[in-house]
């Protein structure tokens, strides 16, 4: 049930800020953890890390990534379908809790094990908090996309938070010199930083518990017909989860008892090929499936080309895990004012400027009005700045092709012409899934959204695993010109989308 107008946190519904400190807290769990974890897996083990190369590294970080946001999928259809939005999110935040606790265990299985339940968890939260959202607003409440703005600079206050916090513990002298007081070898600092994420998801848990209540009704209940319609789905789910379950208990069973040798190669290409069936047999069903529509059947068309767009822009925009982690890590003077810091820390920096740029680009949209750019138009100048971001890292790269470490102002550049391109595109987004969808798959679609940074995700996991391969003139030139390409053409369809909403439905 949507709730009436509000206007409890800056002219918004009161449960806007739940939501806001709730996903802040999980942002925070989230990115905290991200910003260790291609510097901890290619760090020598020596210094506490798992020593693998970039080829190893890259595509793991890539499928971790992509499987996060892939998730959101079946967390959407759970909530759609069997619980309702508001359990997801609260289940998928303990589930989380309960991964990175597990991945402050020293162990490479228990590497593997907190990576696999923090993607469980984020499948169930991340679609199923943003859906909420939606539900505060009236559709033609013009307040949507600067609520949406609002919303997505909780998620960059976590993001700018953890970085410090988690580097802070991972990276920094200080720390180290605190566990060998403490009689603890200091090579096990990265666990410390993946234990203060857990910590983050706590709090917002027990934040969204406290203030629920100013959500009212919205997320409350699944979307199903009848009390039977409910029966059947649990049934189907259980029937689901108990087979895939069972899959995977035999795929690793058969690993350790050596029956089946699993190379990280062999694991990265079969997800390609199951991510890659998966996009196209959802969007089969959506474009194709009969019980739509003719309105509905035209946004999803819509939503077909803004999924595209999205997932080109993720490919490109989250490589600052990756591959300009690799290069903050060993091509950037990490120094300012005298002081050193660790390259972790550039994880922040994209969500500083978008604690900067979130207001004014909230603003912005209103002030408008009747001229603001459709979504398609928002999306094509995303792709444009996140090229130009790259663009301009070209350079950087050839002057540390010989070795030697660039000055910090590269990077400070790239992240604000990447964040001025993701203002344009990701709450935008967000906000264009929850007017199109059609409500009964109002999660689902969300998921929808989510599977387009799964895909890039996994397209720039590829990109860092080739980090060690290619020149990174070379490298970082093609990503921009790749980004660019695609902004023309979404800048070709604005035009033709637009004709297509304002068209009759016969």
């Amino acid at each position: 049930m949507t709730l009436p107008r509000q206007t409890g946190f800056f002219g918004h519904p009161a449960g806007l800020r739940t939501l806001f400190l709730a996903e802040l807290w999980e942002r925070f769990s989230y990115y905290g953890m991200r910003a260790l974890l291609i510097l901890f897996m290619t760090a020598p083990i020596a210094a506490g890390g798992l020593g693998w190369t970039t080829a190893k590294a890259g595509p793991i970080y890539g499928m971790y990534t992509a499987m996060v946001y892939l998730m959101s999928l079946p967390g959407g259809w759970i909530a759609d379908r069997i619980i309702g939005q508001r359990k997801a999110v609260f289940w998928g935040g303990v589930i989380i809790m309960c991964g990175h606790i597990v991945l402050a265990i020293p162990s490479v299985n228990s590497f593997y094990a907190g990576l696999a339940l923090v993607v469980l968890g984020t499948g169930l939260l991340k679609p199923n908090i943003s859906t909420i959202v939606g539900q505060l607003y009236a559709p033609d409440d013009e307040r949507r996309d600067a609520g949406f703005s609002i919303f997505y600079m909780g998620i960059n206050l976590g993001a700018l938070l953890a970085p410090l916090v988690t580097a802070s513990l991972a990276q920094e002298q200080w720390f180290k010199d605190i566990l060998v007081s403490w009689g603890v070898s200091p090579a096990s600092s990265w666990h410390w930083g993946f234990g203060a994420t857990a910590v983050g998801m706590f709090f917002g848990l027990v934040w969204y518990v406290l203030d629920r209540k100013t959500l009212g009704d919205a997320g409350m209940y699944p979307v199903v017909a009848d009390a039977t319609e409910a029966k059947r789905l649990r049934e189907m789910f259980w029937k689901g989860f108990g087979l895939v379950t069972a899959i995977l208990a035999a795929i690793v069973a058969l690993k350790f008892s050596g029956a089946i040798t699993l190379s990280v190669a062999t694991v990265n290409n079969t997800f390609g090929i199951l991510l890659l069936v998966t996009v196209v047999v959802l969007f089969a069903w959506l474009l194709l499936g009969s019980g739509w529509t003719d309105e509905e059947r035209k946004r999803l068309r819509i939503i077909a080309v803004l999924f595209l767009g999205a997932s080109v822009f993720w490919s490109v925009f989250e490589q600052a895990g990756s591959t300009l982690s690799l290069f903050a890590e060993r091509s950037t003077r990490n120094e300012i004012f005298g002081m050193s810091f660790g390259s972790g820390k550039w994880q922040s920096v994209n969500s500083l400027w978008v604690v900067i740029l979130a207001p004014v680009f909230a603003w912005l949209w209103v002030k408008l009005g009747r001229r603001n750019p459709s979504s398609t138009a928002k999306f094509a100048l995303g792709l444009l700045f996140v090229s130009l971001g790259f663009a301009l890292m070209v350079p950087a790269a050839s002057l540390a092709a010989n070795g030697d470490r660039v000055g910090w102002w590269w990077l400070l550049g790239c992240y604000f012409l990447h964040t001025v391109g993701e203002m344009c595109l990701s709450p935008v987004g967000l906000s264009a899934m929850t007017k199109l969808a059609p409500a009964r798959v109002g999660s689902l679609m969300m998921g929808v959204w989510f599977m387009a940074t799964s895909v890039g995700n996994f397209i720039g996991g590829q990109v860092a695993g080739m980090y060690e391969k290619f020149s990174l003139p070379q490298l970082f030139g093609v990503v921009a010109l790749y980004a660019l390409v695609f902004a023309v053409i979404l800048a070709l369809l604005v035009k033709p989308i637009k004709n297509m909403l304002a068209r009759p439905n016969t």
